[in-house]
């Protein structure tokens, strides 16, 4: 999330806070910060309500979840996942992969898509904010109303 109250003073579009957030203390942070609204994500792929698959849930629960990097390898785009062989044996490598979304089909025929499947998990994308390891919820109706009763306090 990279917004403070002198930028959000500074433009006439409503500022929808995203990266990094996964409870209340974090839609309070953005909101503070004068953001109109947020965007949650790692914190729903977390549950078991998504369509992520069982060993992602996992990781994203599991100390794993500290280890998140910055790459391109897996779509060509910029994203945030956990750390994993790929990641670390190709990472000096990142400018180098194909376009969006060309790198997505090179790097699926390695059994990283379709990201819902029980592929190799050295070669697969795992999609987490660095706020993940303070993922506490298994089910989306935990996540929203702890969100909810935080934000009354």
């Amino acid at each position: 999330m990279f917004l403070d109250s002198t930028g959000a003073d500074h433009v006439k579009i409503p500022i929808i806070a995203a990266g990094g957030i996964v409870d209340a203390r974090g839609v309070k942070a953005a909101f503070t910060l004068g953001a109109d609204a947020v965007q949650i994500g790692t914190a729903f792929l977390a549950t078991e309500e998504s369509g992520t698959s069982n060993i992602h849930r996992k990781k994203l629960f599991s100390t794993d979840a500290r280890y998140t990097t910055l790459t391109k390898l897996f779509t060509g785009r910029l994203s945030r996942g956990l750390r994993n062989r790929l990641t670390e044996e190709l990472k000096d490598y990142q400018n180098s992969v194909a376009p969006y979304p060309l790198q997505g089909k090179i790097v699926g025929k390695l059994g990283a898509y379709p990201a819902n499947t029980e592929s190799n998990p050295d070669f697969k994308s795992f999609w987490a904010s660095q706020a993940a390891p303070l993922l506490k919820y298994h089910h989306v109706n935990e996540v929203i109303e702890n969100i909810v009763n935080e934000m009354d306090k």
